[in-house]
């Protein structure tokens, strides 16, 4: 593990930990406590709608004729987020091993690879158009806030600027496949010992418009969704909030969550976010740090078992194969 990785986890933890001692253990806890077993479970369900959401908004890249199992692309998203939620990992970690699950289960390397980095970009593009509407919704209260009003316009600005830099991605993507092999060569090897396949399939990925968009309306209504998981969560733990506030807090932190991506999980980062976002929209800190843990709690009671499983499946595989390992 890189240096750079440990220190920003060791600041990250050091930072959650002086939240939750600073607003008080007691207070977090009983917020935490007040959701029961029913709630919890209720939010961990949800959660896999979230995730069959984004699952499919991967699927639908897929061209008609190739491999479409929509199950693996659900198991392999949550693979994906599993691995960037618990791992040591940024969130590159995680879709490099979303892309190795779907070639676990038998989708071409070259294939699964572009189909990620085409999954990426629709994602990107979706989660742009959900801060946006984030930052509209919660304009009022954060100019409202002596501490957040000085950075609203620099916040919208960083959001548009953000379009151009999907472009030339997307750019990047079409007319240079040699950029996008460097990208698979480094993380993903296996996807490109046939360079042409691989072009080939990245071609395949924008080659329809109407793919595109699919993917890209299935990724914002995924967005729209983990908003009003804020909500469910909130209104478990007994606080009054508003669908609307839910997903301006979640744009926000997703704001926040993409400016500080080199940090494994965002630990640290997400906790204080909540703290910060929900006394704008009239909670406590409290209730922030508590839908932040309760967040945490799912993403460790789900993951868990979806990475022992993926670990399983590699190991089976590297014993029937060892040649090709």
């Amino acid at each position: 593990m890189k240096f750079g990785v440990i220190f920003a986890t060791l600041v990250g933890l050091a930072l959650a930990v002086w939240l939750i001692l600073h607003i008080g253990i007691e207070p977090v806890f009983a917020a935490i406590a007040s959701v029961g077993i029913g709630g919890f479970a209720l939010i961990c369900l949800y959660g896999f709608v979230v995730v069959a959401l984004m699952g499919s908004g991967w699927f639908a890249l897929l061209p008609h004729g190739t491999p479409r199992d929509l199950a693996t692309f659900v198991i392999g998203r949550q693979t994906r987020d599993s691995a960037g939620d618990i791992l040591p990992f940024s969130q590159f970690g995680g879709i490099v091993i979303g892309a190795r699950y779907a070639i676990v289960r038998g989708i071409a390397a070259p294939l699964a690879f572009a189909s990620m980095v085409a999954d990426v970009t629709t994602e990107l593009m979706a989660q742009i158009a959900f801060i946006v509407i984030g930052v509209g919704l919660g304009v009022s209260a954060l100019r409202a806030s002596a501490t957040m009003a000085p950075y609203v316009n620099g916040l919208m600005l960083g959001t548009f600027l953000l379009v151009p830099g999907v472009a030339a991605f997307v750019f990047l993507q079409q007319r240079g496949s040699a950029f996008a092999e460097r990208i698979a060569a480094r993380f993903l090897p296996a996807a490109v010992k046939q360079t042409v396949a691989f072009g080939q399939a990245m071609q395949q990925m924008y080659a329809s418009p109407v793919r595109l968009a699919a993917s890209a309306t299935i990724h914002l209504l995924a967005w729209i969704g983990s908003g009003i998981a804020i909500w469910i969560s909130v209104r478990l733990i007994g606080g009054h909030i508003s669908i609307f506030s839910a997903i301006a807090i979640e744009a926000l932190l997703a704001a926040l969550r993409s400016a500080t991506v080199f940090v494994p999980a965002a630990i640290g980062v997400q906790e204080a976010g909540y703290a910060a976002l929900m006394p704008l929209f009239g909670l406590g800190p409290e209730i922030g740090l508590a839908v932040s843990l309760l967040r945490r709690a799912r993403d460790v009671v789900v993951g868990v078992p979806v990475l022992l499983a993926w670990q399983a499946m590699e190991s089976r595989r590297a014993l029937a194969r060892p040649a090709q390992t």
